[in-house]
């Protein structure tokens, strides 16, 4: 089988993620990815040291780096208003601020996605009758979250397809037994990063409705698709039900996130998160640095976008230009400001070349983990935020070709 063709399948068939940081979701060695600790641990030396990256992500920064999120936060909330306490204060405040953005009734904010997930798919559980959730199977709750659906919320997960890409209306409306809820991953990570177009997204949206079903979206990088949909958050927000969104995968927050939905949803999900533990006594930090991210980096986000198209085009033609023998841009173009990269190289060959290049020129061009995916072959996730702005197309295809120098054999 040839290298294209291997890949290809490999492609459509990884389950596994490479060990990307996932902006500060998992920055930890994974046992699928591989990396052993003290190589990541140079990988990310690398990266806070290395002059030119296509992202910095601030979780990496030192806490004096970080607590600088909160600088000109007054600007965004009175800070001489009383603290909040168990959600109250700056937490209403942000609630009803991505109410506002997204168009819905309400919004509750929660610690973490994962939690704030379970509680949505267990109140429409409650109210549809069924505790099965249809969903991908490489999203994030069967992926990353230790089967916390079934574990923890008593949610039956099932499977609409298994093809590297989001469902089809037709897979929807002919799969073989009932569902309550489904749930979609935009844009689905684990996959590629990929989206459906808008109209593909309205059919399966409702598609599920005849069959009686609600829609979720896992939003969590939903802030970037506007691009790729050609559609305001209201308009993509209003084809579900109910929608989760992070403060700081795009955002670059200091985590938590929101469900935003119909009020009485809201309410319910609300008492819920009491009941998980999620009712924090203090979270000011957390959700001022969330208002700081929505008003610094929403409005970018758009930007980043068509500039990781730009990157991703030039990293084709440097490749080419090296004479790499295979390589795979993916998707091709990106549908939102984070891609993949396809080498026909074991990760570990990649990985170095990858330090070696950070170390030795002070430009940092694959700043994730690599995960292998068939015999040879190797993938990586390519994250274009503000750091990227500044590299020019001729940039990266340099920034390419002198990665390529340090590979063996790479032209052979």
């Amino acid at each position: 089988m040839s290298t294209a063709a291997n890949a290809e399948g490999n492609m459509a068939r990884t389950t596994e993620r490479a060990d990307a940081y996932d902006e500060g979701a998992e920055e930890r060695p994974t046992p699928s990815s591989g990396e052993l600790p003290f190589r990541r641990e140079r990988r990310i030396a690398a990266l806070r040291r290395a002059e030119r990256v296509l992202a910095r992500p601030g979780f990496l920064g030192t806490l004096r780096e970080r607590l600088a999120l909160l600088d000109g936060v007054q600007d965004l909330y009175d800070l001489d208003e009383a603290a909040d306490m168990y959600g109250t204060g700056v937490v209403e405040a942000l609630e009803e601020k991505v109410a506002a953005l997204l168009g819905t009734e309400d919004a509750a904010f929660f610690p973490t996605g994962t939690m704030a997930q379970q509680v949505a798919l267990r109140c429409w559980a409650g109210r549809t009758g069924s505790p099965t959730v249809a969903l991908h199977p490489l999203a994030h709750p069967e992926v990353h979250e230790r089967k916390a659906f079934s574990e923890v919320g008593g949610l039956r997960p099932v499977h609409v397809t298994t093809e590297p890409r989001q469902p089809t209306a037709d897979e929807v409306r002919g799969f073989e037994e009932p569902f309550g809820a489904l749930m979609l991953e935009l844009p689905l990570r684990d996959a590629g990063f990929l989206l459906p177009s808008f109209e593909e997204l309205a059919e399966v949206v409702q598609a599920a409705h005849e069959r009686d079903a609600v829609v979720h979206f896992d939003g969590a990088r939903l802030w970037e698709t506007t691009v790729h949909f050609g559609r305001p958050l209201k308009e993509i927000a209003d084809l579900a039900d109910s929608v989760y969104v992070s403060f700081y995968k795009s955002l670059d927050g200091y985590g938590g996130a929101a469900l935003a939905g119909p009020a009485t949803l809201v309410e319910e999900a609300k008492a819920w998160r009491h009941r998980y533990g999620g009712m924090v006594f203090q979270q000011f930090p957390t959700a001022l640095a969330a208002l700081a991210g929505l008003e610094r980096h929403l409005p970018r986000l758009p930007e980043y976008v068509h500039h990781a198209r730009v990157v991703a085009a030039a990293l084709r033609e440097g490749f080419a230009a090296a004479g790499v023998p295979w390589a795979r841009v993916y998707p091709d173009p990106p549908h939102t400001c984070d891609f993949q990269v396809w080498l026909p190289f074991a990760p570990d060959v990649l990985a170095q070349a990858a330090v070696r290049q950070g170390e030795e020129s002070g430009t940092l061009l694959f700043a994730n983990g690599w995960q292998r995916s068939g015999p040879g072959l190797a993938f990586t996730e390519v994250y274009v935020r503000a750091a990227g702005l500044d590299w020019t197309a001729d940039d990266v295809r340099r920034a390419a070709m002198e990665f390529v120098r340090r590979l063996p054999d790479a032209a052979g």
